[in-house]
């Protein structure tokens, strides 16, 4: 059926309900608007699905949601592990809570027990819980920092850590084969409740996930010396962290903690801010007022989820507040807690290792080499990293200390298995507390890495491309660029291109081609002369291809000229692409 047959069948059929049906008669005149909802499938990809709310085959709605729980539920009968059931949790977005209960019904309808929590709850105490309670997976309803209008839904497997291959393919498979939503399970779910099937969680889990956090503290003694007088501003813009947030810091001591009454409170609409995301600036207006007014030492924000932290830090000298960029803020932490844990304990692990996403910056390889650590690289999105810690496990062979990447997500631990802004929180507080201490800020203590490791620089950009055409421009913009290989970008000489979707790494000057050694992926990957480089990927989450580059300068002025340069000359050459 073409999409105008789609159509006609959603708002024909009994299956669908009148809502549903209401929303697209109302569209009935808008021939563009019914075949962007009906064009396509909305993609169960290696992150689950992510869209606009609404009514249709390509946007988020209770039969996208139970269409893909439904393959969900048939792999896991598929792998024998329905008797071990599925941790869900959501945020504050329109439609979560029954997104969340959609899926947890459709689970409960095919004899997997579902543990849902009761109230709205960050992504990594998802990830806690999946290991906890031993369930066989985890559905997360959440659109981490994407704009109002949309939601998404995440999938983890038993190790707590978002799907990898073998079951990513095995689970979008058996998505992609459920072809009739009306074949698709459900129940009441009063049923579901009586039958043991649907249960509720909540406090105990709260409890020992903080528990858990709270253990990997250095040091409690220079968060009690100064406890009074450190001043934190911290909004959770609309989410999910007001409450772990401030309990996690009220446990540790910290009293001067203000939070933007604005922001305070869950809200899908995001009301005081166009874009929840603590990467945009324009994200801490309110904030930043806060922080001015009560003289802070540093201002804290967590996306809708949770799971990333943005940080802007006082410069004692001019007191104006430095944006920290997630490369720049995941390196305080990692420093701080390595070259604690040695300090404390006099060595660290023979094997202990450092793990980064391949866009992530290189002054956490330079880390990795003061400390004597392994520098562990991965593909990009978090739950390589924690296919790595698993690894880990498994085998024996390497010692988790600390994994980020540059998207403004870290993990201190291995309680979890996803990034973690209420970790983060803790610790750069914690860390904000011991070089007070010392009579120094983060950004004092930031300015000292750049003098030991070197000023490293790393920018992200990016084009929008939407749509349909935008899809198809996004592919022919990698295509070219794997036809006709950049040799040069600007002023810097290729030294080897990385093809993650070839398996391939190319010696320019030799012609010798290796593997990547790494999962294949859709990107490119460019190793230029004076230790600069280039990565290009499209966006998993967004309609988006976007492109990294990260430089090595002698001044922080000199790494800011180049990194620009770069940055614009990437920009030119995709525009020419398009």
């Amino acid at each position: 059926m073409n999409y105008k047959d789609i159509y006609q069948e959603w708002i024909s059929n009994p299956y669908f309900d009148e809502a549903t049906k209401a929303e697209l008669k109302a569209i009935a005149d808008d021939e563009k608007e019914i075949e962007d909802r009906f064009y396509t499938e909305l993609e169960f990809g290696t992150a689950g699905l992510r869209g606009v709310i609404g009514a249709g085959t390509n946007r988020m709605n209770i039969y996208t949601v139970r269409k893909a729980t439904q393959g969900l539920a048939n792999y896991i009968k598929k792998v024998g592990q329905e008797n071990r059931g599925v941790a869900i949790a959501y945020d504050s977005r329109h439609m979560s809570p029954e997104f969340a209960d959609e899926a947890a019904l459709c689970l409960a309808a095919n004899g997997i027990r579902a543990y849902v929590f009761e109230s709205l709850r960050p992504t990594p105490e998802l990830s806690y819980a999946v290991r906890s309670l031993n369930c066989i997976a985890g559905i997360n309803i959440t659109a981490s920092h994407n704009p109002a209008e949309y939601n998404g839904y995440k999938v983890y497997w038993e190790d707590g850590a978002q799907i990898t291959p073998p079951h990513d393919t095995g689970i979008m498979a058996e998505v992609k084969a459920v072809t009739d939503y009306s074949s698709m399970l459900t129940m009441d779910k009063s049923k579901a409740s009586a039958e043991g099937l649907y249960k509720t969680i909540g406090g105990d889990i709260d409890r020992a996930y903080m528990d858990e956090i709270k253990k990997l503290v250095l040091h409690q003694d220079a968060i009690d010396a100064v406890k009074d007088e450190l001043k934190i501003v911290y909004t959770p813009l609309h989410g999910t962290g007001n409450i772990p947030v401030r309990t996690i810091l009220k446990e540790l001591g910290f009293t001067k903690v203000f939070v933007v009454k604005e922001q305070e409170l869950p809200d899908g609409d995001f009301p005081t801010v166009g874009y929840p995301n603590p990467e945009a600036a324009a994200a801490y207006e309110l904030a930043l007022a806060l922080a001015r007014k009560e003289d802070a030492d540093l201002v804290l924000a967590t996306d809708p989820d949770a799971d990333r932290l943005g940080v802007y830090v006082k410069d004692s000298q001019t007191g104006e507040y430095h944006m920290l960029t997630g490369n720049m803020s995941g390196c305080l932490i990692g420093d701080y807690i390595i070259g604690q844990t040695k300090a404390i304990k006099g060595s660290l692990p023979e094997d202990g290792a450092f793990i980064r996403s391949l866009v992530t910056t290189h002054m956490a390889d330079a880390i990795a080499e003061y400390y004597g650590v392994e520098l562990a690289e991965v593909l990009t999105g978090f739950k390589f990293i924690g296919q790595k810690m698993l690894e880990f496990e498994k085998t024996g062979k390497g010692t988790y200390l600390f994994g980020m990447e540059e998207s403004y997500g870290c993990l201190p631990g291995t309680y979890a298995r996803d990034k973690d802004a209420v970790a983060a929180t803790m610790f750069l507080c914690e860390a904000a507390a011991f070089y007070k201490t010392q009579g120094k800020t983060l950004w004092d203590a930031m300015l000292d890495m750049y003098a030991r490791y070197g000023f490293y620089q790393d920018h992200v950009e990016s084009i929008t491309l939407k749509g349909i055409e935008g899809l198809e421009k996004i592919q022919k913009i990698l295509g070219t660029l794997r036809g006709e290989p950049l040799t040069a970008i600007g002023s810097y000489e290729v030294l080897k291109a990385r093809d993650y979707q070839q398996d391939t790494v190319t010696d320019l000057k030799t012609k010798e081609v290796t593997p990547t050694g790494l999962p294949k992926s859709n990107v490119l990957y460019y190793e230029l002369t004076d230790g600069a480089w280039v990565c290009i990927r499209p966006s998993g989450t967004e309609p988006k291809v976007k492109f990294y580059i990260g430089v090595k300068g002698d001044s922080m002025q000199d790494s800011v000229e180049k990194a620009n340069a770069l940055g614009q000359t990437m920009l030119d050459i995709v525009q020419k692409l398009i």
